[in-house]
């Protein structure tokens, strides 16, 4: 198999102003206490895309049309597309207004014209790039710019000298309350994002179709992959980290109040006045990158449910991806509050999630195609924790809202 970056990608894609908008969040209004579910995050996601990139390797599917094809009843089938129509698409919509609002945050503090018209402007750029299909140069050149973005925070925390006992206490004392359930459930829908289940099965899916297809083929691909995908995203998953850490040393106990216009002060212990440009530069990579792989993401998921080609430049494949930046733009341009808007965005997707997870424990353990690649007792185990725990945080959001 050509050598897969998928896992790389994945990491890249989470990697958005969702996650450093909400880490930043985190850091600033409840410092370490809220660790644990940035943990559980990364564990989560491995466990998740470990399944997704197994299923893709085993059959040469993507997550949708293996879903699809697990089931013969017609109208269970209906209900199938359905649901990963509806759900996919709603989630990325929300996703893709979050990525185009907080990239229009880093463009606009360059130039004051409104994020409403840099939403419209990255909207139009992001449609240019899809329509091409040849997005991943560009890809590239983004996430090199968030890891530059990590890469100053990292030396802005050792500069800053932070609190390590503080932040060790803090940890060992989790915290679950009714005012922190928000920002947990955005926390793990930043992380654990549902569409990219569906991303990294068809893209490792496209790229096992260079081998021979025999089981040791595809077992020596299955483990590069794992291999991967755990290096790639605990990476990923350091970064929040240590955005959650800056955050904390700013805004944590302090009288000022983090908004989307200070998020820049986290800096200014390397950068001093530049601070924020340079924040805004990382926001607007971070978005822009998320904002081509929401909607590539979905029109795999759609067009693979829908039995419509996946090729990038046929016109179901664009329509796709084309309503969904267009819905984001929309929700953009509304003038809705930044930090707000993201926020939701990061919610909605842990909320989306225990749907698209357990659908996939579903085809991960009944579909005829994976063979000896099915779930194992283990790997179920992790994924029915990882959807109870989910399930049981959405739960108790929807009650405190009544209590």
């Amino acid at each position: 198999m050509a050598k897969d970056k998928s896992g790389y990608i994945i990491a890249a894609a989470f990697i958005g102003p969702g996650t450093v908008t909400t880490a930043s969040l985190a850091g600033a209004n409840f410092g370490f206490h809220l660790v644990w579910a940035l943990l559980f995050s990364i564990f989560a996601t491995i466990v998740l895309q470990d399944m997704a990139a197994r299923l893709g390797v085993a059959t040469g599917k993507g997550l949708a049309s293996a879903m699809k094809d697990m089931v013969s009843t017609p109208w269970l089938k209906m209900l199938f597309i359905a649901l990963i129509v509806s759900a996919i698409g709603i989630g990325n919509a929300a996703y893709e207004s979050g990525n185009l609002t907080g990239a229009a945050i880093g463009l606009d503090a360059f130039w004051e014209i409104g994020t409403g018209t840099w939403a419209l402007i990255l909207g139009v750029l992001a449609i240019a790039l899809l329509w091409t299909g040849s997005y991943s140069w560009i890809e590239s050149v983004l996430v090199y710019l968030v890891f530059i973005m990590a890469g100053v925070f990292f030396v802005t925390l050792i500069v800053a000298k932070p609190d390590i006992s503080l932040m060790f206490s803090q940890l060992l004392q989790p915290r679950l309350a009714a005012d922190s359930i928000t920002t947990i459930l955005a926390l793990i829908g930043t992380t654990i994002v549902p569409y990219n289940l569906f991303l990294h099965a068809s893209l490792v899916a496209k790229s096992s179709t260079n081998t021979d297809n025999t089981n040791s083929d595809k077992s020596d691909a299955i483990k590069a992959c794992r291999k991967q995908s755990a290096t790639a995203i605990s990476m990923g998953g350091l970064i929040t980290l240590v955005v959650m850490a800056t955050a904390m040393m700013a805004f944590f106990n302090q009288a000022a109040t983090m908004d989307a216009g200070n998020m820049g002060e986290q800096l200014k212990p390397v950068l001093g006045d530049k601070a924020q440009w340079f924040f805004a530069l990382g926001l607007f990579a971070a978005g822009l990158t998320s904002a081509i792989t929401a909607p590539l993401a979905a029109a795999y998921a759609v067009c693979g449910a829908l039995g419509l080609s996946d090729d990038m430049k046929s016109k179901g494949f664009r329509a796709v991806w084309l309503t969904i930046i267009v819905c984001g733009v929309a929700v953009a341009a509304l003038g809705f509050k930044p930090l707000p808007a993201i926020l939701f965005a990061q919610a909605t997707n842990g909320l989306l999630l225990p749907i698209i997870a357990i659908f996939l424990l579903v085809v991960m353990n009944k579909s005829n195609a994976l063979g000896e690649f099915k779930n194992t007792l283990w790997s179920n185990l992790a994924g029915v924790l990882v959807v109870s725990v989910v399930v049981g945080l959405g739960l108790y959001k929807l009650t405190s809202l009544f209590i």
